[in-house]
């Protein structure tokens, strides 16, 4: 039996494409406004407790721990193996906030990786 390439069809592209640029708005928004801005910076370490201060603290320890290249690298191994949609959409949400939240070195390859899960046969259906 001869496996067929993974491919998306047109709703998965259009799911994923909506996926990708809110999760890239969001880190962009984060990075930009919570996490470089001086006025949400000074605020955040006086001791404010707004949700924006939590998601600055929380999105902090992570990169600075490179959680989300990490994350990203995983999943796009996993996807490579074993190409899915599920960890197609987990990668593109972890690569592009490890892209806008300075993990880039790992995301890119994961980036890579999962250019790559293409080129893989798609598991075989019972």
């Amino acid at each position: 039996m001869k496996k067929t390439p993974f491919r998306l069809t047109p709703y998965q592209v259009q799911f994923l494409l909506i996926v990708g640029f809110l999760t890239v708005g969001y880190a962009l928004y984060l990075r930009y406004l919570a996490i470089e801005f001086s006025q949400v910076a000074l605020a955040c370490d006086a001791g404010l407790q707004t949700a924006i201060c939590k998601a600055r603290s929380v999105s902090t320890v992570l990169f600075k721990n490179s959680v989300f290249g990490i994350v990203a690298l995983v999943i796009a191994a996993l996807h490579v193996m074993r190409p899915s949609i599920v960890l197609l959409t987990g990668g593109v949400v972890a690569a592009g906030l490890g892209i806008v939240l300075y993990n880039i070195a790992l995301s890119g390859i994961a980036i890579g990786l999962l250019i790559l899960g293409f080129a893989r046969p798609a598991p075989a259906t019972a």
